[in-house]
């Protein structure tokens, strides 16, 4: 009997650009590398992705969107907004270290492929500073942070901890003194960030 292909839709032609990177690197990242891998013509594949960059854009932004829940969930928890903020750096920093270490070769690939797909990565870096500044106002709000704009807050704390949660660090992530350098970093943030009665 012959064999019964599944239908050619655009999350398969994404699944397969993701083995494809996985196994031959970033620079296979085109429609033809794809359509050859999924047994079809270039131009069907083309009939979902129009070109090489959008199907960059779409693989990058599929990486970036399947950490994107919890971090979402954890914002809309109805906990005091201190322990939210620290949930929601932990849970980050965690999914982006079992990547590095899981599967390193394609952590990688993805680092490369960013470079070329700014907008991406502009959108993702975007919605964790809103994410961010929805906890801080509500700690504003609940009196536990001090009086502060929100949003500048936000992207001062992603950007104090870079070495944290950047891709360009993962390396230095099994560093053993990484935990302890992160909660002395988080404390000496949150001494700022938190109101007087809630300094330690």
């Amino acid at each position: 009997m012959p064999t019964v292909h599944a239908p050619l839709t655009r999350d398969r032609i994404l699944a397969t650009a993701e083995d494809v990177i996985r196994r031959f690197g970033p620079d296979k990242a085109t429609v033809v590398d794809v359509a050859r891998a999924l047994g079809v013509s270039h131009a069907a594949v083309y009939r979902h992705v129009a070109t090489k960059v959008e199907l960059r854009e779409l693989v990058v932004g599929r990486w970036m969107e399947e950490m994107m829940p919890p971090l979402r969930a954890i914002a809309a928890l109805a906990i005091p907004a201190p322990q939210r903020l620290r949930k929601l750096f932990d849970t980050m920093i965690a999914v982006k270290r079992r990547r590095a270490a899981n599967d390193p070769e394609l952590f990688a690939a993805y680092r490369t492929l960013a470079a070329d797909v700014q907008p991406i990565i502009a959108a993702h870096v975007d919605e964790l500073v809103s994410l961010t500044a929805m906890i801080i106002r509500s700690g504003v709000k609940e009196g536990t942070f001090r009086k502060i704009d929100p949003l500048i807050a936000a992207k001062a704390l992603l950007r104090a901890m870079v070495w944290f949660h950047h891709p360009a660090h993962a390396a230095e992530w099994a560093d053993p003194a990484t935990d302890a350098a992160y909660n002395d970093v988080w404390k000496l943030l949150m001494n700022g960030l938190c109101a007087e009665k809630r300094r330690h």
